[in-house]
């Protein structure tokens, strides 16, 4: 699937052009309050290409640092609510089409994205209403 979409370069410009969408997007606002109270988007935009690399069938990068593939262990803390599954998927598949990626492997790999989207959703306290009820 990396080779279908121009291999690690067209990747990387993804992943950049994904990340400057959830920057300036209204779209972006709640994902980039989540990225704030983790390692920020700088780190996002770093370990998102190092994980799609190996999910994509490329270089397992992310995988070789932390040991494992696990997207749901990796979001485990964070309050992830439909909205915002739904805002990444609107976002990526902007940066899809934006970047000229089309097709049935686009397609395909839409189809995917969001199958682990909604699979991230969960019922983790949102950070401020917990903040609110410890005060």
């Amino acid at each position: 699937m990396l080779n279908d979409i121009g291999g690690e370069q067209k990747l990387r410009d993804l992943v950049e052009l994904f990340y400057d969408l959830v920057e300036t997007l209204p779209e972006g606002a709640n994902l980039r309050r989540l990225h704030a109270r983790g390692h920020g988007v700088a780190h996002a935009r770093v370990e998102q290409f190092n994980f799609l690399s190996g999910f994509m069938g490329g270089r397992p990068y992310y995988k070789e640092k932390h040991q494992h593939m696990d997207v749901k262990l990796m979001h485990a803390h964070v309050p992830i609510r439909k909205a915002d599954a739904e805002n990444w998927l609107f976002c990526m598949r902007k940066a899809l089409a934006e970047e000229a990626h089309t097709g049935p492997h686009i397609d395909k790999l839409n189809a995917v994205f969001e199958r682990v989207a909604m699979l991230l959703i969960n019922e983790v306290p949102d950070w401020e209403d917990h903040l609110a009820k410890s005060e």
